[in-house]
């Protein structure tokens, strides 16, 4: 406050800038509970506490608690219990939505922010979520980017809603990122989403495409008696693993072929019968069709 109006307390200076006018109480919940404190003021207002914005009635660091509980799906009745049991306090649903409002502006930066490097691996896909609209709660495709620089490191690249998965809205979500400066793509990964690959080789057609590995595998079980499919996983597993191609179609060569070994090795599926690998074995190979 001496700071501030130029003067201490009953000081007499031309330099003064204002006068004090006493203190006003402020409530500031905090932590570990609730604070009262007496804050200084002049009458001019210039003077302004370094420990809370105007208006203020939490601490940042609560708020910013608060709003990783939603930002993590917690529902506002359990947040409300939470912050009674550690603070004393209880926020209402409308004020943890308030707080909660603070987010728009950063996550609006982080979905509109300039993408100014090479990512050469793209992984795309979707995932279905209950939304409200117009007080209807309904269900939308999320549609999620995710992108692996140069250097190995993965990052979000986008998120958009969609009513459904389709060659236009993954057209549109891929238009999108290539305004915002995606650029490098050489391959590029999703599940077996025919519009989904159409709009890859319309919006990126220099990069490669690749079926999802974990896809692929929950496809392949679909297709497989219940009591053969974690043997038959763990094959397909011995299978991506390998690194040479000839490897794999010599471990995978019917029996008596002169091209290999009568099946994939028992350490891949563990200690099982002969008989039982066999049919495991002819399961597996037998045609998958894409779903």
């Amino acid at each position: 406050m001496t700071q501030t109006i130029g003067a201490a307390k009953g000081e007499r200076t031309e330099a003064r800038l204002a006068y004090r006018s006493g203190y006003y109480s402020r409530a500031l919940i905090t932590r570990v509970g609730t604070l009262e404190l007496r804050v200084p003021q002049d009458r001019d207002g210039r003077f302004s506490t370094e420990l809370f914005q105007r208006y203020q009635r939490s601490e940042k660091a609560l708020v910013g608690t608060l709003a990783e509980m939603y930002v993590q799906g917690v529902s506002s009745r359990k947040v409300k219990a939470v912050t009674e049991a550690l603070c004393g306090h209880s926020f209402s649903a409308s004020a943890i939505s308030n707080i909660n409002k603070s987010l728009d502006e950063a996550l609006r930066a982080f979905a509109h922010r300039r993408l100014n490097e090479p990512f050469p691996y793209l992984i795309l896909d979707a995932r279905y979520e209950r939304v409200r609209e117009a007080g209807v709660i309904i269900s939308q495709a999320v549609l999620i980017a995710v992108a692996v620089d140069g250097e190995g490191r993965r990052q979000i690249l986008g998120v958009d809603l969609a009513n459904r998965e389709s060659r236009t809205s993954w057209r549109d979500f891929l238009l999108a990122l290539n305004e915002r400066g995606l650029f490098g793509v050489q391959f590029a990964v999703s599940d077996d989403h025919e519009g989904l690959k159409q709009a890859i080789r319309e919006v990126l057609p220099g990069a490669a495409w690749q079926r999802c590995y974990v896809h692929f595998l929950r496809n392949a079980l679909d297709h497989l008696p219940r009591k053969l499919a974690d043997d038959c996983l763990q094959e397909l597993r011995w299978i991506y693993d390998r690194r040479e191609l000839v490897e794999v179609r010599r471990a995978t060569s019917p029996p008596g072929s002169p091209s290999g070994r009568p099946s994939i090795p028992s350490s891949a599926i563990g200690s099982k019968r002969t008989s039982r690998r066999r049919s495991l074995t002819t399961a597996c190979r037998s045609p998958i069709t894409s779903t």
